[in-house]
């Protein structure tokens, strides 16, 4: 059994580190609200971009967008993962590039190539000892990230599926559902998926300047910015609510860690005493 200074310092290491993850709990939760202020703020703009390119797609069929051009055959996927800069957020990232290496996997199986952009360094440090070619990195977006911070990465991506280097491209990213709960995605980008949105279903005719090709292009590309910008939102809340959770799981196991030893410490202190009395005793018989 372990002396009582010894149960004594424990407590105490366990009791500072308790206060760090008790502040670090706390941070996040006043930062949390402000991330889903941000990210609550976007959506309804990033539906609304999502109409408007289902809408221009369909009104003119015989303008062919590149991004809508499914290719024959696919030789290289690009993906885009959004992770964090910074870690003790439990699981949220392991559990996204779990996910991500298993669809990458599964297009190696097919022979074909994968190349990765990066946003957050945690991401940047995962790929770097992975067998696949990194196209671009950009980290330390803070906590309200703008979008003219992403686009030159973005954009590297576009470059490369209009010049037929890539033919798929992909984004990785974590969800927030609420408080508890983040999911990862992986959501493919391009060529751009058939919307789903209800009021699509109807063609409208537009007249377009200066043409609808230069239109066109113009708003995909807006909007796959906008995808992208939604999931940096979407992952630094989820960022702020897991390390919210993961802090105070690890203050309520400090708590308890640290309520047992205090236990053993009392054990080991009696046990001393006990041990005491015994020696008096002892030496009061012999004399």
């Amino acid at each position: 059994m372990a002396s009582g200074k010894e149960i004594t310092g424990k407590i105490q290491s366990i009791g500072n580190t308790m206060k760090v993850t008790s502040a670090l709990e706390m941070v996040s939760a006043s930062k949390i609200r402000k991330s889903q202020a941000m990210m609550n703020a976007s959506r309804p703009y990033l539906r609304m971009m999502r109409r408007i390119s289902g809408h221009l797609s369909k009104a003119n069929p015989e303008i062919r967008h590149p991004f809508t051009v499914e290719h024959d055959s696919v030789e290289k996927v690009g993906y885009i993962v959004v992770s964090t800069d910074r870690g003790l957020c439990g699981g949220l990232n392991n559990n996204m590039f779990r996910m991500c290496l298993k669809d990458m996997q599964e297009w190696q199986g097919k022979n074909v190539d994968v190349s990765v952009v990066t946003f957050g360094k945690k991401g940047a440090a995962f790929f770097k000892n992975l067998k696949v070619e990194m196209m671009g990195h950009v980290s330390g977006l803070g906590e309200t990230p703008q979008i003219e911070d992403l686009i030159g990465a973005v954009r590297i991506m576009l470059e490369a599926y209009r010049d037929n280097d890539i033919q798929r491209l992909y984004i990785v990213a974590n969800t927030f559902v609420n408080t508890m709960t983040q999911d990862p995605i992986i959501l493919q980008m391009l060529p751009l998926p058939p919307s789903e949105d209800e009021e699509i279903r109807d063609i409208w005719d537009y007249i377009y300047e200066p043409d609808a090709q230069s239109l066109l292009d113009a708003v995909s590309v807006r909007y796959i910015e906008a995808l992208i910008y939604q999931a940096v939102l979407e992952n630094t809340a989820s960022e702020h609510a897991a390390r919210m959770l993961a802090m105070k799981n690890a203050t309520d196991n400090a708590g308890d860690l640290i309520d047992e030893l205090k236990l053993a410490y009392n054990k080991a202190r009696q046990a001393a005493i006990t041990q005491e009395i015994s020696e008096i005793v002892s030496g009061a018989a012999a004399v």
